[in-house]
């Protein structure tokens, strides 16, 4: 099976300029020559603030940049020729394309409906907190700009189990909407607020049986039209995972290629959630190591204090490394977003040497380590901010290593608080392979690694030239491996650097 390494080809502030497909087409051949097969480009599809929307406000699936709907015909990332043609140069150039999309709330609907709903506490959604009542609410969506074509299918409240808005009266809340399936949530693994089916906008009606023939349809539809190689599917957390289930074993089922799928499940200190939804989806879809990426965030915080022994306890990694999906940050990460929990830029070339040098773990790359980006936006506080990401200067070299060093038997040197390290001892199908790997939150470290009898007398160099001396290997294949103070050295054999 081919090993992916992947680059989040965009973050939430990349300009609304309809250039990003553009600059993928541009980028493709540099990306795969930098070590990257595959990328993950945001929701394709057009959202409710037309091409000011990220796409996480899903308006229509059908909509790639071809209608003229909510005030544009591109897309925030540029027009479906555009996004086709980057998936072709994409491919040409040896990059799986993996697609972003939201299922779980709807937004911008075209028309109001009449609907009899019960308000809920938001703080416990199994609460109700009024009679039944009927509001006029916004959960029609006919696509106009479209006219059917693709798709006749229109969604109306049947279509979903809750809104958060009442148009008239004007109020806002979580009401949840009465229908044939019931006035209750959908049943979850996540208990978070009672149940957390609701999470925004108009929730999405899985019980409905026309809605997930209409998901399946557009799943099948996208592959066609498009030629993506998977999907990354966004707050599954808030999904019942029979959908899931449903879904993944349709689109797979409508092609011979085998398809990368991941789920954002979001849950940042509890890996058995994790490992319980692989469980109830039967390993369909790999995971987002949510966990991991706070456990970056807290060891750049805490810097020398943080106990590096302990980087991989309650993360997916640590338990199930082959559906876990590595991360150093991602959009909803980034300062200013959602989830804001930056990890520290001094502890990035540890974290990004440890989801790319380890044989565990699919790692996933963030878009500004690769190129940087500076953007403005209001904080919590209601000021602005002017934010600037700087790139990780090893990040090109890790890459490299990945593809050429990171190869052999994985052996941990996980046993000092400030300072640890691993070894892979190489493999004959790729010529002088094999590294040392080490790094410290505190003072220059150093620790003693053996890379196996068979490569005694070899002399090892630092990669990321952080030291210069020449490590020669005793009669064990060992030595002293040293690195700076907060920092990461790789060592490799002579003939590879």
């Amino acid at each position: 099976m081919e090993r992916i390494t992947m680059l989040q080809f965009f973050h939430w502030y990349y300009p609304a300029d309809g250039s990003l497909y553009h600059f993928l087409s541009d980028q493709a051949d540099q990306l795969k020559q930098k070590g990257f097969n595959a990328v993950w480009l945001p929701p394709a599809y057009k959202g409710s603030r037309g091409g000011e929307s990220e796409g996480y406000d899903t308006y229509d699936l059908f909509d790639l940049g071809e209608f003229n709907q909510k005030g544009s015909v591109r897309t925030k990332y540029g027009s479906k020729k555009e996004y086709i043609a980057a998936i072709r140069k994409c491919h040409k150039a040896g990059l799986k394309v993996i697609a972003d999309v939201v299922f779980n709330h709807k937004h911008g609907a075209d028309e109001l409906e009449k609907i009899m709903v019960r308000k809920v506490n938001p703080e416990n959604r199994e609460e109700f907190i009024s009679d039944q009542m009927e509001i006029e609410a916004w959960t029609k969506f006919t696509f106009p700009g479209r006219k059917g074509k693709y798709s006749r299918f229109i969604w109306d409240h049947r279509c979903f189990s809750g809104i958060d808005h009442s148009h008239s009266p004007d109020e806002q809340g979580v009401f949840s909407i009465l229908n044939e399936y019931g006035e209750g949530w959908e049943e979850l693994i996540e208990q978070e607020l009672g149940n957390y089916d609701f999470l925004m906008g108009a929730d999405v009606e899985f019980r409905n049986p026309a809605v997930r023939e209409e998901l399946k349809y557009w799943g099948t539809w996208c592959l066609q039209k498009t030629g993506v190689n998977g999907f990354r599917l966004d707050a599954i957390k808030h999904m019942t995972p029979n959908i899931v289930n449903e879904w993944v074993d349709h689109v797979q089922h409508s092609t011979p290629e085998h398809l990368f799928v991941v789920g954002e499940y979001w849950q940042g200190d509890n890996a058995d959630a994790l490992k319980q939804y692989i469980e109830v989806t039967g390993g369909r879809v790999q995971l987002f190591d949510a966990p991991l990426h706070y456990n970056f965030h807290t060891a750049g915080k805490e810097g020398k204090s943080y106990d590096l022994c302990k980087i991989f306890d309650n993360t997916l990694v640590g338990i199930i490394p082959l559906l876990a999906v590595t991360l150093v940050d991602n959009h909803d990460t980034q300062p200013l977003q959602s989830l804001e929990s930056p990890v520290d830029q001094w502890f990035k070339p540890l974290a990004y040497s440890i989801i790319l040098l380890r044989e565990q773990g699919t790692p996933c790359v963030f878009f500004p380590a690769l190129y940087g980006a500076t953007y403005k936006d209001k904080g919590g506080d209601g000021n602005e901010y002017e934010i600037h990401l700087a790139k990780v200067e090893e990040l090109e070299a890790l890459l490299l290593l990945r593809n050429r060093a990171a190869h052999g038997e994985q052996r941990d040197y996980l046993d000092h608080p400030n300072c640890i390290g691993w070894i892979r001892a190489g493999h004959e199908s790729v010529p002088n392979s094999g590294l040392a790997v080490l790094l410290s939150n505190g003072d220059d470290g150093f620790k003693y690694m053996e890379m196996g009898t068979a490569n005694a007398g070899k002399k090892m160099v630092d990669a990321l030239k952080k030291r210069d001396q020449i490590i020669t290997l005793d009669e064990k294949g060992g030595a002293n491996f040293f690195c700076p103070a907060g920092s990461v050295s790789v060592w490799v054999f002579e003939g590879l650097a």
